[in-house]
């Protein structure tokens, strides 16, 4: 597929919430790519993942029109048959969270966020944590394997009722499934969100309900978006490092577009930061 030397890279983003570029986690490292390619002459544009009109073209297509060098995938169903073509293709990609078949990735450190985040928790008393994750993707299923083994690495066996399917930035199955939790003859003590959004909607439920945070119940969100820094009491969160992600992911394109044979295909880890906050109570009993 000869698309090289037009300066010319896309990306390919979509998300089940709709929140396009106003994704709290994924815009910034969007943000981050964009700045980082076109500091080095490239003009980044993005590929329509809508098929919603009837001149419908494959991502395939759109890149040969656009003269695609390269593409940066983030947060995108791969395993649409489109998706697949463009993986098959031969045009230089860098997924974001995602391994990827003759391709390269960056993503965070799930495994080690969520296992950090659930060590704390453990640490602070608590046996009975419940974790309200998001849609089984690759992500969710590495963050779920980290919670159960590190609960199990300290003897703790949860419920299965305490581990709950619900989607990511849903603020509406947040807030459901937090009630869910409370009815149960043993609520657990402290819940883990898939991420910070998600977190505000079972803060909002826990309030309406008259419980106090983290008196009452302790809870934890992940990813660290600048708008709940401002909550108070603080959400403990993981923090990722978005920058760094968008950073890595423009590099290793760069890489591949610019020496397409000698690209290391070797997946970038970029570490978390666990943020303490201050809604997770010690418990001692």
């Amino acid at each position: 597929m000869a698309t090289r030397n037009n300066h010319n890279v896309g990306l390919l983003f979509t998300d089940e919430a709709n929140s396009g570029l106003t994704h709290q986690y994924f815009a910034p490292i969007i943000d981050s790519v964009k700045r980082t390619l076109e500091a080095k002459g490239y003009d980044v544009m993005f590929l329509n993942a809508s098929k919603a009109n009837g001149q419908h073209m494959s991502y395939v297509e759109k890149a040969v029109q656009k003269r695609l060098d390269g593409v940066v995938i983030a947060y995108i169903d791969f395993d649409d048959p489109e998706v697949q073509e463009l993986l098959a293709s031969g045009i230089p990609i860098v997924a974001i969270d995602q391994e990827i078949p003759g391709g390269s990735c960056v993503m965070s450190d799930n495994e080690g966020g969520i296992r950090g985040l659930t060590e704390y928790i453990l640490g602070m008393g608590h046996k009975r944590i419940a974790y309200i994750h998001g849609d089984l993707n690759t992500v969710t299923r590495i963050r779920i394997k980290g919670f159960l083994n590190t609960c199990e690495a300290h003897g703790i066996e949860m419920p299965k009722e305490y581990l709950i399917c619900s989607s990511y930035c849903d603020i509406d199955k947040a807030t459901y499934y937090t009630e869910s939790l409370l009815r149960l003859e043993k609520p657990p003590t402290c819940i883990l969100y898939s991420d910070d959004i998600a977190a505000i909607g079972g803060i909002n439920m826990l309030r309406a309900r008259g419980m106090r945070i983290p008196k009452d119940i302790s809870i934890a969100g992940y990813d660290g978006i600048h708008m709940v820094a401002q909550f108070s009491p603080k959400l403990t969160t993981v923090k990722q490092n978005t920058r760094e992600i968008g950073l890595k992911a423009a590099e290793k394109l760069l890489a591949m577009m610019e020496n397409p044979d000698g690209a290391d295909p070797t997946p970038v880890v970029i570490d978390t930061i666990l943020d303490e906050g201050k809604t997770v109570a010690r418990r001692y009993l």
